[in-house]
């Protein structure tokens, strides 16, 4: 009993941000490297490197605050071009972050395409301003500005065979124009397209594929300038890519040899053509529950990474999506943009992922060892709430859409949807699931009602679930009345008998689970209450409210016991940790607080995040939290306290151990070791008394000039800091004196220029130098008028002497 009072006295001190999932992709074209282990991500002002196997990223950070409109990377992987709204081109090394080239885009436009030549050697810019410009990057200089096109050019690729020269780049006109580099002129327009061209692929020196938004993929003959095949997709395409000659691509339909490609648009999905008869060969296959929501889904890009076998899409809501070329099968999945984060919860046995809603119909589960996300579709509206059961396999979230849904991840770590249940007339804002087993779900709505959902056994027997093939229907056990305006929070008890709820109208009511009759009413909170929990140790619930205050009530006689204030904003979310001792709240200005109940004192305050905190979770051991924020970020937090302990402890042990190692060394009169020990120990005061033992000895002051000048550059430097201080007072000020003479003597003015600090210590020395200086030249005048008296006292005596003597 003492050893567990003692572990949960066990206070935390401090929090560490251990990660952060943050945007790291807002829109525009994504570019992978050519062995596949690097992606390019345009986000803002900033372009993105993340390391696919990992999911960890750098940033090329623009100087100008202005947006990246454009990039690319040349073939060879050596050269990264940006070109942003400020109509400046940079040239970068990507892997060192490091800009090694600006210059002016000469466009009167910001650039919207770039592409390299084979050879890494030329560059063309496509602008918004009608013209194209071919660069010549070794030369750096632009040696064509070929004008003709009509609107922004969109579009830019070099024909792969060198020998050509030529450009092919489209419009909004259109058409897709032909450029022959030697006469910097248009020699052909390929027109058949009569929306816009979004992408140009090579068949081989003679055969080009173009896809457009007019749902049609047209295939070109370069040598007679003519359409060869049109095939119909009956979808907006915004990337097709041509399956390569070698390889096994039969399970994606391809059965003959010929020209294949792949789609990606507005549908959503992958789909497999035969040229030469103009027929899908292969579709991939759509959820059921995913049919109606198509455009949600649209895909905006389409790549092939031979190296990896690998096609890459990008999705309209900014998901990169990782396949096996070979069977389209997921290998993995990015998300880009979470948009505003409106709750996250730790999820799995291990708590090896976390299940995030994001202002979007769909939910995401990332895997927080490889940044894996699994994106979740069901709902039809926002989703707003979310709640784990204690096993961590099972959860539930609900919706503006009115529903709730059940949701169970399998061993492989795959989420399905295996039940959902309407009944509310509004959304769903608040859930909360039963603790000791996952027996019942607990709802509350706009609609200012509270609901009970009961489990059915089909969905908690692992037998039974093994067997769902559809989400089943659940249906509300219980209806009540609960508030008068919203209810925004819901919490169930550790022992699974009472209900608490927090609404928009200031109170805060106990209800009791197995018939929802109200128990009592907790009042007063001075504006609506965000959040309700109940402690895990005590029969205790706290709220936190808008008014900026965190309350704790007695569950039996509905009493106030603690007020916690120290927020400036509302607090929308609050958690138990450290046993039940401890809360932790997060508020509409982006701070974390962590309290201490017994003391009510705010032990840490957080800054991590710019905006307000939605969501906040602690893992089973209680040693990570989680916080999701309005401002797109997701902070996993690392309870550090016990670390921070440990160093302390490390270090006042090595302090210990050092004091007595100095006491050795100034008695056996090792003044060197001496000196530098109390240098590292940061002791000025320890380092006057060493000088002053120096200076005590038999030439005290050549030993203290041979100390001095063995010390290290960054000794010397502390030892000039400390002086400045000794020097302020009379007593210590020869000791200081002498140490700067010695610094004087032995260290050239260029070296001590060079000293960190030598600027502010000079100007601190002068005046109290000039202040000692004229107190010992008037104590030196004082000593030599009393000698004068002195010898002129001698002087009359002695004439006294002779005249006795005479």
């Amino acid at each position: 009993m003492e050893e567990a009072a003692a572990s949960a006295l066990r206070f935390k001190s401090n929090y560490a941000v251990s990660r952060k999932i943050e945007p790291f992709y807002k829109g525009g074209r994504v570019q992978v490297n050519r062995d596949g282990k690097f992606m390019f991500c345009p986000c803002g002002n900033k372009l993105n490197v993340i390391e696919v196997e990992t999911g960890a990223l750098h940033s090329l950070q623009q100087e100008e605050e202005e947006d990246i409109t454009a990039f690319v990377l040349s073939p060879d992987d050596e050269i990264l071009v940006t070109g942003s709204r400020a109509l400046l081109l940079k040239q970068w090394h990507w892997r060192e972050n490091q800009c090694v080239r600006t210059w002016k885009a000469v466009h009167a436009a910001p650039v919207a395409a770039m592409a390299f030549d084979s050879t890494s050697t030329l560059l063309a810019t496509g602008g918004c301003d009608s013209t194209i410009k071919i660069w010549d990057m070794i030369k750096q200089y632009c040696t064509h500005n070929l004008k003709g096109s009509s609107g922004v050019v969109h579009l830019v690729e070099f024909h792969p065979d060198t020998s050509r020269l030529q450009l092919f780049s489209s419009s909004i006109d259109y058409k897709i124009r032909i450029w022959d580099l030697t006469s910097s002129k248009c020699v052909a327009v390929l027109d058949g397209h009569f929306s816009a061209v979004t992408s140009l692929a090579f068949a081989d020196g003679n055969t080009l594929l173009s896809s457009g938004r007019d749902k049609i993929c047209m295939v070109w003959d370069l040598k007679t300038k003519e359409s060869k095949h049109t095939v119909p997709v009956y979808e907006t395409v915004e990337a097709a890519v041509l399956l390569p000659e070698k390889g096994d691509f039969s399970q994606l339909g391809v059965k003959k040899q010929g020209l294949h490609f792949v789609t990606a648009g507005s549908r959503g999905i992958l789909k497999v053509w035969e040229v030469a008869t103009a027929a899908c060969v292969y579709s991939q296959p759509v959820p059921f529950e995913l049919k109606e929501e198509a455009s949600e889904r649209s895909l905006t890009q389409c790549m092939l990474v031979p190296e990896r076998n690998e096609i890459v899409t990008v999705s309209v809501e900014h998901n990169i999506v990782f396949y096996d070329a070979q069977t389209l099968q997921l290998r993995k999945q990015l998300a880009g943009y979470n948009d505003e984060v409106l709750d996250v919860k730790f999820l799995g046995p291990a708590d090896s992922h976390i299940v995030v809603a994001t202002n979007s119909p769909q939910l995401k589960v990332f895997e927080l060892a490889t940044s894996h996300c699994q994106i979740l579709y069901g709902h039809t509206e926002t989703i707003l709430a979310l709640d784990v059961f204690r096993k961590g396999l099972m959860f539930v979230s609900c919706a503006k859409d009115k529903s709730l849904r059940v949701w169970r991840m399998n061993k492989d770590g795959r989420v399905i949807c295996v039940a959902q249940g309407l009944g509310h007339a509004h959304g769903v804002g608040a859930v909360s699931c039963s603790r000791l087993k996952e027996s019942f779900i607990v709802t509350s709505s706009q609609d200012c009602t509270i609901k009970i959902w009961n489990m059915p056994e089909s969905l908690t027997s692992k037998a039974k679930a093994a067997l769902i093939s559809s989400p089943e229907t659940l249906h509300a056990k219980v209806t009540e009345r609960g508030h008068n305006k919203d209810i925004n929070s819901v919490t169930v008890s550790p022992n699974d008998k009472l209900i608490a709820t927090g609404s928009q109208d200031r109170l805060a009511k106990l209800w009791s689970c197995s018939d929802c009759s109200l128990l009592g009413v907790f009042t007063g909170h001075k504006r609506g209450i965000w959040c309700v929990q109940f402690s895990p140790v005590d029969q205790v619930l706290a709220t936190s409210s808008a008014d900026g205050t965190l309350k704790l009530w007695g569950i039996r006689d509905f009493s106030c016991l603690k007020t916690f204030e120290g927020h400036d904003a509302s607090v929308l979310k609050i958690i138990f940790v450290s046993r039940g001792t401890q809360l932790l709240s997060g508020g509409s200005d982006g701070l974390l607080k962590l309290w201490t109940i017994k003391t009510n004192e705010c032990v840490k305050t957080l800054d991590g995040h710019e905006n307000k905190i939605w969501g906040l979770h602690s893992n089973k051991q209680d040693d990570m939290v989680v916080t999701g924020s309005s401002d797109s970020c997701i902070t996993l937090w690392k309870d550090v306290t016990e670390i921070e302990e440990k160093e302390a402890q490390a270090k006042e042990e090595e302090q210990i151990i050092k004091e007595q190692e100095l006491s050795n060394l100034l008695h056996e009169k090792r003044y060197l070791k001496a000196l530098g020990l109390a240098i590292s120990l940061d002791r000025p005061h320890t380092v006057l008394m060493v000088i002053k033992a120096i200076l005590k000895e038999t030439d005290g002051r050549k030993h203290l000039e041979e100390n001095i000048a063995r010390l290290r550059k960054d000794q010397k430097e502390a030892v000039l800091t400390f002086l400045v201080t000794w020097n302020t007072n009379s007593r210590n000020c020869h000791e200081a004196q002498a140490v700067v003479e010695t610094l004087l003597k032995h260290e050239a003015p260029e070296t001590l220029l060079q000293y960190s600090g030598i600027k502010p210590a000079v100007e601190s020395l002068l005046p109290y130098t000039e202040r000692h200086f004229q107190r010992l030249s008037r104590l030196l005048q004082a000593t030599m008028f009393i000698d004068f008296m002195w010898q002129n006292m001698r002087l009359g005596d002695a004439a006294q002497q002779e005249d006795v003597t005479l």
